[in-house]
C-alpha cells in the first residue's frame, strides 16, 4: 500500500487504494459517472502521509460509478417477554458500487 486514502462519504469512512471497487451509500449518480470525493481525511503518497483537520486541503479522489441497487434484506426484531410483543421488521439498503480511479493530492 504506498498510494491510499481515508474518504468519509455517507457518513462512513472507507480506506481506498486505486483500483479498489467499494459499496457506498447511495449517490445520485448513474452508472458510468465520474464522481469526485472531496470529503478527504488521509492521504498516504509515496511513504509521505498527510493528515487532514478535519479534511486535507486540495485532496481529492475521482471513482467511476459502476451499479446501484439494495443490499439483502436485514431482520429487525423486537421481542419482549410474557407480555405478546412481537414486532419483525425488514430493511435492505441502497448502495452505489464506485471504482476509484486516482488519488489527487493537490
Amino acid at each position: 500500500m504506498e498510494n491510499y486514502a481515508i474518504v468519509e462519504t455517507g457518513g462512513k469512512q472507507y480506506l481506498v487504494e486505486p483500483g479498489d471497487v467499494i459499496k457506498v451509500e447511495k449517490l445520485d449518480c448513474e452508472p458510468g459517472d465520474s464522481i469526485k470525493l472531496d470529503k478527504v481525511l488521509f492521504v498516504n503518497e509515496k511513504g509521505k502521509p498527510k493528515v487532514g483537520m478535519p479534511f486535507v486541503d486540495g485532496a481529492s479522489v475521482t471513482a467511476q460509478a459502476l451499479d446501484q441497487g439494495r443490499l439483502p434484506k436485514k431482520i429487525v426484531f423486537k421481542y419482549k417477554p410474557k407480555v405478546r410483543y412481537r414486532i419483525k421488521k425488514g430493511h435492505r439498503q441502497y448502495f452505489t458500487e464506485l471504482k476509484i480511479d486516482s488519488i489527487n493530492k493537490d
